[in-house]
């Protein structure tokens, strides 16, 4: 049975109509993605090398947890059903603001990043869409970019997530 997404307009807000996960949007109408980015306090951030055969990037790694919003979810209700159905950590995320928000062609993409010291042997991994995770640091990951085993996101966005994992804005107030 497909996934049922909200769609928004250009103002990210709610237009009324939803889609399937996959179809092809009407012109005009977006869709919303979360990620989360897990930091340890080593400044390493965990990251899923993506199950291979998911249809969305097989086999590549990716920050720790990402997915779509499904239909009647905010963007930390996603962020917060993602988290658990794909790494298994339940986390409140009430409380909590995306660091970024990015827009891609077809919808809105938000960040979230988290600090906490968790063991991988604690993490309860859901096999049809998570391979395996580790722990990496930015240079790791931007390496992993520039050869091709990393979903090739702006290197300057892997930057501001770890600068951001422990500010909440780009300027000091």
């Amino acid at each position: 049975m497909a996934e049922i997404i909200d769609l928004y307009d250009v103002d990210r807000q709610l237009t009324g109509k939803t889609a399937n996960r996959g179809d092809k949007l009407e012109d005009g109408t977006y869709r919303m993605v979360v990620h989360v980015c897990i930091f340890n306090s080593k400044g390493e951030m965990l990251i899923q090398r993506r199950a291979d055969d998911i249809v969305r990037w097989p086999s590549y790694w990716d920050v720790s947890v990402g997915g779509g919003a499904s239909a009647g979810d905010t963007s930390r209700m996603a962020a917060e059903r993602e988290t658990a159905e794909e790494v298994g950590l339940n986390i409140d995320f009430s409380d909590k603001r995306p660091v970024i928000s990015v827009n891609f062609s077809e919808g809105f993409d938000d960040f979230y990043t988290i600090e906490m010291d968790i063991s991988l042997e604690d993490l309860h991994l859901q096999t049809e869409e998570v391979a395996e995770v580790k722990w990496a640091s930015q240079k790791e990951i931007e390496e992993m970019i520039d050869d091709g085993r990393f979903i090739p996101y702006q290197k300057v966005l892997i930057g501001y997530l770890f600068f951001a994992r422990e500010r909440r804005g780009t300027w000091n107030l």
